[in-house]
């Protein structure tokens, strides 16, 4: 088992990282507030682990109550919100009740939100299942829901007490689903980390195999890139640079997501496409190279993703641009890359370059 440390004071907590960690709650008993939890899962993924960490809590006398949610993005509203709260309220849960999200991005996000907000404030742990949200939306504590003008529009910082990254639920992960993943995993390399991206280049063919122990390492570097970034800048407040370069190809990608609709393109599928955008951009403003985009483009589609966004029109993507949580006085803020392994924050990008790199990266 591998563990890191989120330092944030008297917020820190651990990230745990291996095989078959769920089959144990001496990985989860230290972190629980009281003998009570409430496990939030959803239909796709309680089938498969809810057994599990059911049967592990109650051999130590924990009692669990399971709340299970319908599958999808279009499913993180204020609907499956209540659905939390009524589930909550039914079992007559307290402020000692500790939460646990069992899932992917979608139930890390909505059960974290809901412990933010349940009675004001409750313990929560993450347990991601899928790729995505072991390397990235499982740390940090950044919850929430979409609106229709925008994704993550409504939501809190609330940390975990725990995440626990068991590496074998990645087995059962669609391979559309592994890929969607990856393009988070190669945005660590493209913002900060060059060697790792020179990894990840070598060692992609391993990780679309599924191969345990490239996986394990990815994760674990991805897991320790973000945990830096988190603990120098937790509420993404920086004015340069900070916990907003995360966010590579999510603005371009989110405007994908809320305009074709949540849920028809997965959340790393639409930051590839916007990776590619940010990369093309930042060619457009002298900093790459005609190579460097190729080399951008050449990684995420040997990791089975996207490279060019859907059609929507240059003027719908600003629009739900224009919406994105990093716009500033009325200013966008991108995210783009001054070199392969270096990112910056700017408002400087002219309209007619962005306008520009949609056409250019975008098909019917």
């Amino acid at each position: 088992m591998r563990c890191l440390n989120l330092a944030l004071a008297e917020r820190s907590y651990p990230i745990l990282i291996g095989n078959d960690l769920l089959q144990s709650a001496e990985n989860l008993q230290p972190y629980l507030r009281g003998p009570r939890v409430a496990v939030i899962s959803n239909t796709t993924v309680a089938p498969l682990y809810l057994s599990t960490v059911v049967t592990s809590l109650e051999k130590v006398g924990v009692g669990v109550t399971a709340i299970i949610l319908p599958d999808g993005e279009k499913f993180k509203n204020w609907e499956s919100l209540n659905a939390i709260y009524d589930g909550l309220l039914a079992a007559r849960c307290d402020r000692g009740t500790t939460l646990i999200a069992l899932g992917g991005g979608v139930i890390g996000d909505l059960a974290g939100f809901a412990a933010a907000t349940y009675q004001r404030g409750v313990s929560f742990i993450q347990i991601p299942t899928t790729l995505l949200s072991q390397v990235d939306s499982s740390v940090g504590g950044k919850t929430g829901i979409n609106h229709p003008r925008g994704k993550n529009m409504v939501g809190a910082f609330w940390q975990p007490k725990l995440v626990l990254a068991d590496t074998r639920t990645l087995r059962s992960l669609p391979a559309r689903e592994l890929s969607a993943g990856l393009a988070e995993v190669i945005k660590y390399g493209l913002i900060r980390d060059l060697p790792f991206l020179e990894w990840l280049e070598a060692n992609m063919d391993s990780l679309v195999g599924r191969d345990d122990d490239a996986l394990a390492y990815a994760i674990e570097r991805s897991c320790r890139n973000k945990a830096e970034v988190v603990a120098d800048d937790e509420f993404e407040t920086a004015k340069e640079g900070g916990r907003a370069l995360l966010n590579l190809g999510h603005t371009f990608g989110h405007a994908i997501e809320s305009g074709m609709g949540y849920g028809n393109w997965l959340h790393g599928e639409a930051v590839a496409a916007g990776t590619v955008m940010a990369a093309e951009l930042s060619r457009r403003l002298g900093w790459l190279s005609e190579a460097d985009v190729d080399r951008v483009r050449d990684i995420l589609q040997r990791a089975g993703l996207p490279v060019c966004g859907p059609m929507l029109g240059a003027e719908q993507y600003l629009e739900f641009m224009s919406h994105d949580k990093k716009v500033v006085d009325g200013r966008m803020r991108l995210v783009l890359l001054k070199s392969i392994g270096s990112a910056v924050t700017t408002s400087d990008a002219e309209h007619a370059d962005i306008l520009a790199t949609i056409n250019a990266c975008c098909h019917e």
